[in-house]
């Protein structure tokens, strides 16, 4: 990958107008997300095959009354706008009483009017012109026309807009009224400013049950879900009735935990409060949609049954469910259904339905969908192609996201080269994703904090700290906003190149730290084997009354694990029982059973699994059998390996380890036996391989591999590395090649391994002195790691390497790990 660090973007063409308005368009809350867990299907499920229907968009409404919103569409709105222009903006001059408007509007009604219906037909930039050109008239904006003001703020996600419109109402007085107030909270919620909304909120003298609603719809939205949850029970207290809008934004926050216990809660709470014997639609439709994203698909199926009148909303809200779960047949026969009765999709519905694939890698049938957007006539917006790009990318389907991203080539916004991005990332291509955020840079588009995280968590799989560093520079130099998102990314890029002195340093220099930041830190010192600075954290942690989730155990019992801080990791599983009141999942059980077996005592490890009162999943049996080969105990390893099998037959690193165990035992007949029955079913190994980064360009290392263009010369240090490693008295560990072969072989085999030719391309494509960084994707064999230690004091290097545990720092003959890993 090859790219200019310093080139400036060029300079997009700018709008004449008295006002500058950011280009940050508001996340669809789905594409944001960019740590999803893979979810792969196997399911079968029908072909969607669909009769060509042209799509038909919803009735028009009538424009003949102002004061009910009935507002005209946006050509209507263009053109009183352009008859306002030819007159001057002359006040005197009413617009012609053709229906378009209701006669004898006044002419702060007039604008409102057009400011209004840009805000509703989703143009943010033509309202914000219109409102800048009317402070230039000293026109009096009054509390009718200020909420509109701020709705588009809030579309744009414009801050320093919302600011400075905020600073106008303060001046003015309108703050006030409690129509203004709601609509600050609101443009607050859409630009993430979560304080400022819940300052607005608290500040108002007058609220109403729309200002409590929009307080939750914010919370939630920026997933402050326990404050949420408190001024839900606040709301309670005092009294106040809610309306169906705030009970939706209840059902929304539900939906967004997955709490089942409040999901039941808040079905009983709704059926409490409504007016009527039977629910809305609306309410209806997001109690629907709760259930299905807590996983219960029976409840939300029994609300969508008894739906009288269902819309297409509710259609969607269901079908989006069963897609979510994973229950593709369902999903798909009921969309069948839904055009059977005569409900056209709309391009919402489209959406929603798309993310929900993208959610659960549903290539085949997101394809589908894809294809039924086109047959059927609809107008691809930008916000649908970007979902379609977004589902691509999370299905590894690189070559079809690229292909649609480019077709939207006159028409791009941040969002949509987000998506591409992150589609990159995902994929790993870490030199795709440098070189499309260059373009973007070079395209006038401003890039976004998501796409920043997206690029920075890709530089921390890669272990790319030169890249890392680069986008920590732009951040500094661009005065990107630093929030606890950001810094969290930061601190944990830092500590996945291997830098956790930077990532501490960071970690310390924040002012406000939530949850995220002190796990990141957390884990990042478990990774590299520091238990002791880990438990130091976490001291301070509940010095300053910061409540520990799940994951901050799991991420201390690492850490102990990577220390052989045995006694300290059973006094955190105790008090994260009975201290914070946390019930262990099975990721917890499977940290103490890597810490005891880490530690020789399998025989302990082996009682917690069989008192679990879970049911032990292939990881926990995993750290078991991975211990056993480690304390060269084949007995228990092969009765454990039993356990394993039986969960996943078809795992071929479960069924690597356990020839290994035969392998290390001498037992080759029994080694041999399963990798041919890995060999008769299929069943490949996944192959060794490393990452190093030399000048801002990641290579890429296979174990015996001979495609780099830089072979003979990485072939002769490595013949140097050998030569070196003998006059120092160095004896190969052959008993890491776990084959039946002669103990020449045997050499050649290790002197091929995928780190030892990264660290040879390091020796020769770095200055003497410069630390080398390698990320393995496998754990350290016993004989690279010894070898790595000579290494180190032979050439005089700090050789960092992140295998698939931990990391390792070998320096002058020592590594880190103590030997320990």
């Amino acid at each position: 990958m090859h790219f200019a660090y310093g080139s400036k973007a060029k300079k997009a063409n700018q709008t004449k107008m008295e006002m500058t308005v950011s280009t940050k368009p508001h996340f669809i809350p789905s594409l944001i997300s960019l740590t999803t867990p893979k979810i792969h299907h196997h399911l079968p499920h029908p072909t969607l095959k669909f009769n060509p229907t042209p799509f038909q968009p919803p009735p028009p409404t009538s424009s003949s009354s102002f004061h009910g919103h009935d507002l005209s569409n946006l050509e209507q709105t263009k053109q009183i706008h352009a008859h306002i222009i030819k007159t001057h903006f002359h006040h005197a001059l009413q617009i012609p009483s053709d229906g378009r408007l209701p006669s004898g509007l006044s002419p702060s009604a007039q604008w409102n009017f057009l400011i209004t219906s840009y805000t509703k037909n989703n143009q943010p930039r033509n309202a914000l012109n219109l409102y800048a050109q009317l402070r230039k008239m000293d026109f009096e904006v009054d509390n009718f026309m200020a909420p509109s003001v701020l709705k588009a703020c809030g579309q744009l996600s414009s801050i320093q807009l919302g600011k400075e419109a905020h600073g106008f109402v303060l001046k003015k007085g309108l703050d006030r009224d409690v129509f203004v107030g709601n609509a600050l909270m609101l443009m607050y919620g859409e630009c993430a400013c979560v304080d400022y909304a819940r300052l607005v909120f608290d500040k108002m003298l007058d609220r109403d049950v729309v200002s409590w609603s929009t307080m939750i719809r914010c919370l939630s939205r920026n997933k402050e879900y326990d404050m949420a949850l408190e001024l839900i029970r606040e709301m309670n207290l005092m009294e106040v009735r809610p309306s169906e809008a705030a009970m939706v934004s209840m059902a929304n926050l539900f939906a967004d935990t997955a709490n089942m216990r409040m999901a039941k809660a808040i079905h009983a709470y709704v059926i409490r409060n409504s007016s009527n014997e039977q629910m809305g639609v609306p309410i209806t439709t997001a109690l629907m949609d709760m259930y299905a994203k807590c996983g219960n698909l029976g409840s939300a199926r029994q609300l969508f049954n008894g739906l009288t009148q269902k819309t297409v909303v509710s259609w969607t809200a269901m079908i989006a469910g069963y897609i979510r779960s994973n229950r593709l047949r369902e999903g798909t026969e009921l969309f069948l259904r839904m055009r059977e009765e005569n409900v056209f999709p709309n391009e919402i519905t489209m959406l929603s339905l798309i993310i929900e694939c993208g959610f659960t890698r549903a290539l085949q049938l997101g394809k589908q969908l894809h294809a039924y957007v086109l047959r059927n006539g609809f107008s691809v917006s930008l916000a649908l192609a970007t979902a379609i790009v977004d589902m691509y990318g999370k299905c590894s389907d690189i070559r079809n996201a690229r292909a649609l991203f480019d077709s939207t080539m006159q028409n791009r916004d941040v969002m949509i080269w987000t998506a591409m991005l992150s589609a990159y990332a995902q994929a790993h291509c870490i030199d795709q994703a440098f070189d499309l955020f260059v373009q973007m840079r070079n395209c006038g588009v401003k890039p976004t904090k998501v796409t920043i995280v997206s690029l920075l968590s890709l530089c921390a799989e890669a272990g790319a700290l030169d890249l890392g560093k680069w986008v920590n520079s732009y951040i500094d130099k661009e005065r990107v906003e630093v929030d606890f998102i950001l810094n969290t990314a930061l601190v944990d890029m830092y500590a996945k190149c291997g830098d956790i002195d930077a990532a501490n340093r960071l970690f310390m220099e924040a002012r406000n730290r939530d949850i995220c930041m002190w796990n990141a830190i957390i884990t990042g010192f478990g990774m590299h084997g520091y238990g002791e600075e880990a438990l130091d954290i976490f001291s301070e942690m509940e010095r300053q009354g910061v409540k520990p989730n799940g994951i901050t155990f799991i991420g201390l019992l690492h850490a102990c694990s990577h220390a052989g801080l045995v006694t300290e990791g059973k006094k955190l599983f105790e008090k994260m029982v009975h201290t914070f009141d946390l019930v262990p999942q099975i990721e917890h059980y499977g940290c103490m059973v890597d810490l005891l077996g880490r530690a020789g005592l399998l025989d302990e490890a082996h009682e917690m699994i069989k008192s679990m009162p879970i049911t032990p999943n292939a990881i926990v049996w995993g750290a078991l059998v991975a211990a056993c080969r480690l304390h060269k105990n084949p007995e228990l390893g092969e009765l454990v390996a039993t356990q394993l099998l039986a969960i996943e037959p078809e795992n071929c690193g479960y069924n690597v380890l356990i020839s290994n165990i035969y392998a290390a035992a001498n037992r080759w007949s029994d080694a041999a036996g399963v990798r041919k029955t890995m060999k008769a079913i299929g069943m490949k190994k996944e192959p060794g391989h490393s990452l190093i980064e030399v000048n801002g360009t990641v290579h890429e290392f296979l174990t015996g591999d001979q495609s780099h263009p830089q072979i003979k010369s990485i072939s002769k240090m490595l013949n140097e590395m050998r030569r070196k490693l003998n006059d120092a008295g160095y004896v190969p560990q052959t008993s890491a090649v776990l084959r039946n072969i002669d103990e020449e072989e045997k050499e050649t085999a290790l002197t091929f391994h995928s780190e030892k030719l990264a660290m040879a391309f390091g020796l020769i494509s770095t200055a003497p002195s410069t630390p080398i960084r390698i990320v393995k994707n496998l754990r350290v064999c016993d004989d690279c790691h010894a070898a790595t230690k000579l290494l180190s004091k032979i050439y005089g290097r700090v050789i960092i390497v992140r295998d698939r545990k931990r990391f390792h720092h070998f320096k002058e003959g020592y590594c880190s790990c103590g030997d320990y890993w």
